[in-house]
């Protein structure tokens, strides 16, 4: 009888082989199993911020300062009109990074002239990096929420409306479209505390208060000359604002014309009326942009230019305000008004951002300087 011989080598190198082919397709399913969950896992961790999953927090650089801290001096101008960064260079950190790569980053700081400690959150569109704006000055918009205002600025992360849309995507969608100016965008701290049992600050001077009003027309456009490319008259500088914010805004322009040329002013009021003016007459009144408007047209100029946007869902009050400041001193003199009605507006962000697309930021960039192409 014969019996089938067995090559035990051959068996053992099979079995092996099996074995390692097995384990293959076991690390092979553990590897896609990871990738898979990592995949469902990654817009959630990010979202909570949870490392390594974001760049929130991680230092921002937007070029070379006047310091030389960077490694390099900020270098020359393009022109005449461009003011290099002066430094020192503040210590920006991350707090959102949009689509397109640009970062919209935040820095805390002591403004030298008012003394107040805030946050200041900025953005440079993605035209700031462009080679052939490298030496050129950009304009800055001064974006200012409502209140409370004091630990944050919604227009510097919020997201409106159903289609999420932001200020900074805004910006960059309105240049593309031919509407806007590549703005700069400093997005400060309005009040110094939360806007509780009736107290709030007017974004001003108040005598024996934060100097607020300081804080915002000085330490933060002198934030921004010292870390990017800015203009050097005031042909580059706004303000747009909501609410309290449009308040403030109008008031800033109409307060200091030769530092600041145009505001969107959302929703605003009209007049300062914060209880902390009690006993401080003189001082509200200097604060009033209706007594400031008549004094600018008095004295014939400089000018300024102010968009007015409300909904027509609004607060009446504050439309008969509106409509009242604009027939008293609208385009009189170098008192030159915008009146945007948005229709079925409401008070809040998705509805002023409409606005501004559909009008208000092309009228105030019709009279803004804009970069100059350095090559």
């Amino acid at each position: 009888m014969t019996y089938p011989t067995t090559d035990t080598s051959t068996e053992t190198y099979r079995s092996q082989g099996h074995r390692r082919a097995a384990r293959a397709r076991r690390w092979v399913i553990a590897g896609a199993s990871v990738v898979t969950l990592g995949l469902i896992a990654w817009p959630v961790m990010s979202y909570y911020e949870i490392p390594p999953f974001t760049d929130k927090g991680e230092s921002v650089s937007y070029g070379p300062s006047g310091d030389g801290k960077s490694g390099d001096k900020a270098g020359k101008p393009a022109d005449s009109k461009t003011l290099m960064p002066t430094g020192p260079a503040a210590d920006f950190k991350n707090e959102k990074t949009m689509s397109d790569g640009t970062h919209v980053s935040v820095v805390k700081i002591t403004g030298p002239k008012s003394n107040f400690t805030g946050k200041v959150w900025v953005w440079a569109p993605k035209e700031y990096s462009d080679p052939k704006f490298a030496k050129s000055g950009f304009p800055v918009l001064i974006a200012l929420p409502g209140g409370p205002g004091h630990d944050g600025n919604y227009w510097s992360v919020g997201a409106f409306g159903k289609d999420k849309v932001s200020l900074e995507g805004s910006v960059s969608d309105w240049y593309q479209q031919g509407k806007s100016k590549p703005f700069l965008l400093a997005m400060p701290i309005l009040n110094p505390g939360p806007d509780t049992n009736g107290i709030y600050w007017d974004g001003s001077d108040i005598p024996g208060q934060p100097k607020m009003g300081t804080w915002l027309t000085e330490d933060v456009p002198d934030l921004m000359k010292q870390n990017f490319r800015t203009l050097k008259s005031r042909d580059g500088w706004a303000f747009m604002g909501s609410s309290t914010g449009g308040f403030v805004g109008l008031k800033s322009v109409l307060q200091k014309p030769d530092k600041f040329k145009a505001v969107i002013a959302s929703g605003p009021d009209i007049v300062p009326d914060s209880p902390l003016w009690r006993g401080h007459e003189k001082e509200q009144r200097e604060n009033n942009p209706e007594v400031l408007a008549k004094q600018l047209i008095d004295r014939k100029g400089p000018d300024v230019y102010l968009a007015f946007q409300y909904g027509t869902k609004e607060n009446k009050k504050m439309i008969s305000d509106v409509q009242k400041f604009i027939a008293t001193y609208g385009n009189k003199g170098p008192v030159h008004t915008n009146l945007n009605v948005i229709e079925n507006g409401t008070h809040n962000g998705e509805t002023y951002l409409r606005g501004m697309g559909d009008g208000s930021i092309q009228w105030i960039s019709e009279h803004l300087e804009g970069p100059t192409p350095s090559s």
